[in-house]
């Protein structure tokens, strides 16, 4: 501190007094002016306070998020329910009892719903406050919690292709029987009064072939060899692409039955299926047609999963329109369809596939062709099992020159890689169903779907609630805002 000069003393009055100078207060006033100590804790309170203040905004906005993610979960879980085609109340009636079970009544606003045909649109706006504990003291005493949220259902265009797996193994454990119901209540699902015209399903039953009917048959390039049944051989490089190559003139399968060492000598199970409800049932929304087709399924022959998922991607492709537009000329396919497969770019169409198999891919043969040559030959074997004729006719050593691989079923398992990794490429959604299969079976199927989730393992009647489900999110929901 510092010393004081000496003061005067003022002894006129009761008592004595000491009496400050002027020369003095003005030594004090300049002193305490320069003097610096103390001025780091002002500081620190004042920094402290600070802190304190921002971190009080801090908590009184977090409050407010807390209940706008609150409210918002509860509108956007409100307008899907709402929104949803399936459910027969009233829209806005669900809305409210969202808000009203979830305590918030209040905070409802407005709820707007727009329906069509084909639609429903459901929106809503909701407000409420939260009051600060902080922020009131720089004068704001509450913060707005406002949420806006729209669904929207609608069935658009859909373009779908059932691919179906009806090899021989389908006779067991009433897979084949489990799988009928599956398929219907799928096109249950899918086709009803509401999608008229806006939504085609297309059939592809498969087994060791395809058959696609005389009049898709027709419309190609083959050269019809026989008239016994209707399947086309690939090449490897086809399964590249997603389509059908118009300008290409694809062999004709052979029509025979590679057989085994039975004892009949009748063909009564070949390798393309020729029964007239075993082939593509292209572009249709006959819903009573279609379920009567798959009802009359039956259990037969191996299983070629790629030709049944060519098919299916082909009915999808572009390059399949001028076929279908013949067909509609024929009165094959319904007129308001003549324009399909959509262009891979129109934003209006979904294209999608449900593949499903309870096996997986073997090898397939064929007949040597200088054994396939003429019309005797094409209507021996339409009659004869090959094995059967082999062990009875050809000494064993001979047999081999008689027949050769087509493709093995580790190539199969390549084209059908190749074809679904083509069709995804396109934004094709794939949904694959492994019907009671194998691990190996399992992981190629999963491979060939969308993603790991459009990817469906089941066991028994379980079929059903997977084609169920496949069907609820093919008539998806979207969360517009």
């Amino acid at each position: 501190m510092f010393a004081l000069k000496q003061t005067k003393t003022d002894c006129s009055t009761s008592g004595c007094k000491d009496k400050l100078t002027t020369p003095d207060l003005v030594f004090m006033l300049k002193h305490f002016g320069r003097n610096e100590d103390g001025v780091v804790t002002i500081f620190a309170i004042m920094m402290l306070m600070m802190m304190l203040m921002v971190g009080g905004i801090g908590v009184d906005l977090m409050r407010n998020e807390m209940e706008r993610t609150r409210l918002q979960n509860i509108s956007d879980r409100a307008v899907l329910a709402g929104a949803d085609l399936d459910q027969t109340l009233d829209p806005e009636a669900v809305v409210n009892d969202y808000f009203e079970k979830a305590g918030m009544s209040s905070y409802l606003s407005t709820v707007t719903v727009d329906e069509g045909l084909n639609y429903r649109t459901v929106n809503l706006t909701a407000n409420t406050v939260t009051p600060t504990r902080f922020m009131r003291l720089v004068g704001v005493d509450e913060l707005g919690v406002p949420a806006r949220s729209t669904a929207e259902e609608r069935i658009s265009n859909v373009e779908i292709s059932m691919v179906l797996d009806i090899s021989g193994s389908m006779y067991w454990n009433n897979k084949m029987s489990n799988l009928k119901q599956a398929a219907k209540s799928f096109v249950n699902e899918v086709i009803r009064e509401e999608t008229t015209d806006l939504i085609s399903v297309s059939l592809v039953p498969y087994t060791a072939q395809v058959n696609v009917g005389p009049d898709i048959f027709n419309e190609l390039l083959s050269e019809e060899l026989h008239s016994y049944s209707h399947c086309i051989d690939f090449d490897t490089t086809d399964f590249n692409t997603p389509g059908i190559n118009l300008a290409k003139a694809y062999p004709q399968m052979q029509n025979f039955e590679n057989g085994s060492n039975r004892s009949y000598n009748t063909i009564q199970n070949p390798g393309c299926p020729r029964q007239t409800y075993e082939r593509i049932v292209p572009l249709s929304q006959d819903n009573t047609g279609l379920k009567t087709t798959i009802d009359k399924y039956t259990s037969r022959a191996n299983t070629s999963i790629h030709l049944g998922m060519k098919w299916g991607v082909a009915l999808l492709d572009p390059a399949f329109r001028p076929v279908t537009q013949a067909l509609t000329i024929d009165g094959k396919v319904d007129g308001i369809f003549a324009a399909r497969p959509a262009n891979y770019d129109d934003v209006e169409t979904l294209k999608t596939i449900l593949l499903m198999t309870d096996g997986q891919n073997v090898s397939t043969e064929r007949i040597q062709p200088w054994y396939y040559a003429n019309p005797s030959h094409y209507a021996h074997w339409n009659k004869h099992p090959l094995q059967w004729y082999l062990n009875r006719y050809v000494h064993y050593s001979q047999h081999d020159n008689w027949k050769y691989t087509k493709y093995s079923a580790s190539q199969a398992d390549g084209m059908l890689s190749s074809i679904c990794t083509a069709a995804k490429d396109q934004g094709i959604v794939i949904w694959s169903v492994g019907f009671e299969v194998s691990d190996y079976s399992a992981t190629v199927m999963s491979n060939c779907a969308s993603s790991p989730s459009h990817f469906f393992r089941v066991e028994g009647v379980e079929i059903s609630e997977a084609f169920k489900a496949i069907a609820s999110q093919i008539n998806q929901l979207r969360l517009t805002q």
